[in-house]
């Protein structure tokens, strides 16, 4: 323990206001060097009987010569004119031959009794060494103490490297009992050493440890965050994912088309595919950059496309022909003439239909002058492409939407269904259950879901033989068609839905996918599309 008291303080700067302890104690030391200099040429083989003997006086000797060298002035003024590096350096000199003498030439017995005989008066010596460099290093600065850190470190190994050596020159004339002092002593050393490096391996590792663990702890924080940014951007760009009703019921969950839908029919099956779409007028709509009909065509590939809404007149069928000229060759159109600009209806078809009709037939009736159908009859069924009467504000059309309009198309339908199978589709105007609206309780007086429509929606339309096809394929899923654009519902998915596709019961069981596409904009309603299997 002496050795590492040595090497640590050896190095300490000193300071010029507090060196006159130190100064004194160096005296001691430096008197002590040279008289066992002086006995330099006698051997340090020093037989067992002698060496404690021996060693005793020497120390007492010590302990004498230092009370009298401290009170020497001469050693005093010589000490006081040495700079920091000289008294360092005289430091290590004084107290090297001692440590070698003591601790590299004494058999394990003798340095006992040594420890046990004069440790407390060594010790009280250390003590006050170590007392008075402790004060120095207060009074010293920080920065000082920095630049001498690396230079202490480097003198301390050259003083362990000396007292190596001079172990090693002296093994020879050591004998059993000193070898095994020896030997303790190392043994311990190396003990202790191997003792520190395990600690701070295990330190390291455990430092290592908690900055993995932190690591995993932000990776996980960034892969929640992350997550929870996907989930977000999800809810953003493809709000009808998330489950919106008022009052849902337990079994029922939001419609997504990309796992909802059916495989394709393997390649050669027959069958048709219709999409129909309210536009809310297509002249703003073909003007809108971000819309291509030929895009919409060439990604859903439709066989057949029913509109609703349009808003055209009769002068602007050939220009809007020529703006759909590359999509199909064979459209008609029926366009309101009670009042321009408003309502009208399509079918636009690659498949030419063997005929085509506009209107129910009664003439006189506003729905026929309004332009709110188109029937085309193809090889195994008929398809009416319709837009239903609003009740409008105030319920001012419900009696004319409940009593004549849905009454005259059923009786309409009953009358093709004698012929061929009907396909009814487009804007119907009623959501007829909770689960077609988001807001249920606060629509009940609203147009399109008033006890009445919804009533005469069953009556003349499910009642008589027509399927849901939707709601067939998907009885507890809840997808929209519309959303309104006063309140920007389409963002949070709180719609309605208003469109469909009614069939007749002969052919249901031939429907493969009746689906939604709310991810197309450009108007307030949605595409919806309908896979027959011929």
């Amino acid at each position: 323990k002496y050795v590492s008291i040595f090497e640590l303080f050896a190095g300490y700067p000193l300071c010029s206001s507090s060196s006159i302890k130190f100064r004194a104690l160096l005296v001691g030391a430096t008197s002590f060097n040279k008289r066992l200099m002086s006995n330099a040429t006698t051997p340090f083989s020093i037989n067992n009987n002698t060496k404690g003997k021996e060693m005793m006086k020497v120390a007492a000797a010590t302990d004498q010569n230092c009370h009298q060298t401290v009170g020497s002035k001469d050693d005093q003024k010589e000490i006081e004119a040495m700079t920091v590096q000289e008294l360092r350096a005289t430091l290590r000199q004084a107290y090297a031959p001692f440590l070698c003498y003591c601790f590299g030439n004494l058999d394990y017995l003798t340095y006992l009794s040594f420890t046990t005989s004069y440790g407390q008066q060594f010790t009280s010596r250390m003590e006050s060494l170590r007392l008075a460099i402790a004060s120095l290093f207060d009074e010293s600065s920080g920065a000082e103490i920095k630049e001498t850190t690396s230079s202490t470190l480097s003198e301390s190994v050259t003083i362990k490297r000396k007292i190596r050596n001079k172990e090693e020159s002296t093994e020879d004339d050591c004998n059993s009992s000193e070898a095994y002092g020896e030997k303790r002593v190392k043994q311990s050393t190396e003990k202790k050493l191997k003792a520190k490096v395990s600690s701070k391996a295990i330190l390291s590792e455990t430092k290592a440890g908690k900055q993995k663990s932190r690591l995993k702890e932000e990776e996980a924080s960034l892969t929640i965050f992350k997550t929870d940014e996907i989930i977000s951007s999800s809810v953003q760009s493809e709000p009808w994912t998330i489950l919106a009703h008022k009052k849902p019921e337990n079994d029922w969950k939001a419609y997504n088309p990309k796992t909802m839908r059916p495989p394709p029919f393997p390649e050669g099956t027959k069958s048709v595919k219709i999409m129909t779409w309210n536009v809310n007028g297509l002249r703003a709509l073909l003007k809108l950059e971000s819309f291509s009909a030929l895009q919409l065509a060439q990604r859903e590939n439709f066989d057949v496309l029913c509109l609703q809404e349009t808003k055209i007149q009769v002068k602007d069928v050939e220009e809007v022909k020529k703006a759909l000229s590359d999509i199909y060759d064979h459209s008609f159109w029926s366009c309101s003439v009670s009042k321009l600009g408003y309502s009208g209806t399509a079918i636009i078809s690659r498949i030419k239909p063997l005929s085509v009709r506009y209107g129910t037939g009664h003439s006189g009736s506003d729905h026929d002058i309004e332009g709110r159908i188109v029937t085309t009859e193809f090889d195994s069924f008929y398809l009416i492409s319709t837009y239903v009467p609003n009740s409008g504000d105030g319920l001012k059309r419900l009696s004319y939407r409940i009593e004549e309009w849905d009454r005259t198309i059923s009786k309409y339908i009953k009358e093709l269904e004698k012929t061929k199978p009907v396909v009814l589709t487009g804007d119907l105007n009623c959501a007829h259950e909770e689960i077609d609206i988001y807001n249920p309780a606060g629509n009940k007086r609203s147009a399109g879901f008033t006890i009445e429509e919804r009533q005469s929606f069953r009556e003349n339309f499910l009642d008589k033989g027509l399927v849901d096809t939707f709601r067939k394929q998907h009885p507890g899923v809840v997808g929209y068609t519309y959303w309104g654009y006063r309140h920007g519902t389409r963002k949070t998915n709180k719609g309605w839905r208003l469109d469909y596709f009614l069939v007749s019961e002969s052919i249901s069981a031939n429907v493969h996918d009746s689906y939604i596409l709310p991810d197309i904009n450009g108007s307030d309603h949605c595409p919806i599309g309908l896979i027959l299997k011929l």
